[in-house]
């Protein structure tokens, strides 16, 4: 990760060419970066007309949900306690977009994975939350990214050998929970048109379900990402995950600007998918979060240009689905107030 010993001149050719070995510390916490529980909007979405497509409405979401372990390199989101909490944490603070990772576990079962570290959450948790949230909080929905995490690569996990395959067991736990997933969405052989917000509330939406290399597993979740979400980028999705070094924060928050400002002016019955994260060697996601070594990160850079008015650019009126890593109440909270009548 780290070089011990460079000479003075060495260095100063690194930073030049802003080559950052080290990130340092991560800006402080602000209303846009580690402050989760600082706000809560547990019925949000009690305020949207039931007839609105959820493509129209801006919805905050977390990248990485539950990655809250594995050091710097690898945790993604403040860490409010294992087996689901901290996505208890997330839905109460508001958070409606998740993006789950699981490995096949022995027994024919998921677990929560961020490459190779365990998360100290099973799939089981993950329902049982959301069944607990949802049935709490009926006018609600809760979108779900799903993606099988293990390639076996250096630095992933390995799943179990002799189980089933990943849909199969996606099934399984489908069917032990009837009625938790809005059942056009979780059907393998046929997608889902986009749905309004009035037919999900109650139920969880699986967007799309992804093997370990991007490709998707079988019709499952919304026909718009039937070839449109894979890895990384694509029309309708914004997901420069590589943020080279510190200096490259700068690149990624405008990566992330143009495919907001795609979003307010865009299609409204077509879905957007903006994530904020980014990381490299040289970069970690706290990092390019909440920003280091006097960079703005993309976190703070995101709360200024949401709350900026009509006389430096034209306003935001719609995010669409934001993804994010350490997100901050107040940045969670603008991204809400984006949608009419809340």
């Amino acid at each position: 990760m780290r070089r011990r010993i460079l000479t003075i001149g060495a260095a100063a050719v690194l930073a030049a060419a802003g080559v950052l070995l080290s990130p340092g510390a991560a800006s402080a916490a602000d209303a846009s970066y580690r402050t989760l529980r600082s706000t809560s909007n547990p019925d949000w979405m009690a305020r949207v007309p039931g007839a609105t497509s959820i493509a129209a409405m801006s919805i905050p979401g977390t990248h990485e949900t539950l990655s809250i372990h594995g050091g710097t390199w690898t945790q993604t989101q403040e860490n409010h306690g294992n087996s689901g909490a901290t996505l208890t944490a997330q839905l109460d603070a508001g958070i409606r977009v998740i993006d789950v990772r699981a490995r096949i576990n022995s027994g024919n079962t998921f677990t929560i994975h961020h490459g190779a570290t365990y998360q100290n959450a099973n799939f089981d948790d993950v329902l049982t939350v959301l069944s607990a949230f949802l049935s709490a909080h009926p006018t609600e929905t809760v979108i779900m990214r799903f993606k099988h995490e293990c390639t076996a690569q250096t630095g992933s996990c390995t799943d179990a050998s002799g189980q089933l395959a990943f849909p199969d067991i996606f099934d399984r736990y489908r069917d032990a929970r009837p009625g938790l997933f809005w059942a056009p969405s979780v059907t393998r052989s046929a997608a889902a048109a986009t749905p309004t917000l009035g037919a999900v509330r109650g139920k969880v939406v699986l967007a799309v379900m992804h093997g370990p290399f991007g490709g998707r597993y079988g019709q499952y979740g919304l026909s718009q990402f039937t070839a449109e979400w894979g890895d990384g980028s694509s029309t309708y999705v914004q997901d420069e995950y590589t943020v080279p070094n510190v200096g490259a924060i700068a690149t990624k928050r405008d990566q992330v600007r143009r495919h907001l400002d795609r979003t307010s002016a865009g299609d409204p019955a077509k879905m957007y998918v903006n994530f904020t994260s980014g990381a490299s060697v040289f970069a970690t996601p706290e990092a390019v979060a909440g920003g280091a070594l006097g960079v703005q990160g993309v976190n703070p850079f995101l709360l200024v240009y949401l709350n900026e008015g009509p006389e430096v650019h034209p306003p935001v009126v719609r995010a669409g689905m934001v993804l994010m890593d350490f997100p901050g109440g107040g940045l969670i909270s603008r991204i809400i107030a984006l949608n009419p009548g809340v």
